[in-house]
């Protein structure tokens, strides 16, 4: 049986012991996709963010990460090579370098009458991931906000060059309702309406791919 790891939910990084910054997402794509995986009798594990508010798949292995270093962590030491691989995570994008206005302390006084956080950008997971599955089919994810669909679609055919993935899901307000689906060497992106439909897409898709390695 094929191992199919999925990777979802949204990561964060520390302020203090108690404050964080994360990304919003639910999870929700994540656990249908891993849920259509299992269904499709592919092995799923499915890494998934704890402060994901979505319900955990059912019927798969769950283990949670925390922030970007720990899912990273995770990756490091999987025991065994997934067939596929779905960067569906929401990671985060900039870690926490200084904090002007207040000691770090476990707790940061709410006293203090100001603060300003100086950000640093966070090194991307997602190049990295053919480095550790070498013979991984590697879907990655691309949410634009800003742009035309034309846009979206031309930054999520950078990605597939620049990490070296199989294929790439762009969404978000740039692409418009619903998903597009690009494989490398597309010249168009496939329209999908739904999470479920892109869900059964995957399934099918990865399974055709994994017929002809």
């Amino acid at each position: 049986m094929a191992l199919a790891l999925v990777t979802c939910g949204p990561a964060y990084e520390p302020i203090d012991e108690v404050r964080r910054i994360t990304n919003q997402s639910t999870g929700e794509l994540g656990s249908l996709l891993a849920e259509s995986l299992g269904r499709a009798n592919f092995e799923v594990l499915c890494l998934r963010g704890e402060m994901a508010v979505y319900p955990a798949p059912q019927d798969v292995k769950v283990v949670p990460f925390t922030t970007n270093a720990s899912l990273l962590a995770l990756l490091e030491r999987l025991p065994i090579q997934p067939a596929a691989v779905f960067h569906a995570a929401a990671l985060c994008d900039f870690l926490v370098s200084e904090i002007e206005g207040s000691a770090r302390e476990r707790k940061i006084s709410s006293g203090v009458s100001e603060l300003r956080l100086i950000l640093r950008p966070a090194e991307k997971l997602l190049p990295r991931l053919r480095s550790f599955f070498p013979q991984a089919i590697i879907v990655g994810w691309k949410y634009e906000l800003s742009g035309s669909r034309e846009n979206a679609t031309a930054r999520a055919l950078e990605q597939l060059d620049a990490a070296h993935t199989n294929a790439c899901v762009v969404n978000g307000t740039a692409y418009g309702a619903g998903f597009g689906f690009l494989a490398r060497n597309s010249e168009k992106a496939l329209h999908l309406e739904t999470k479920v439909e892109l869900s059964r897409f995957l399934c099918d898709w990865t399974r055709e791919r994994l017929k002809g390695l």
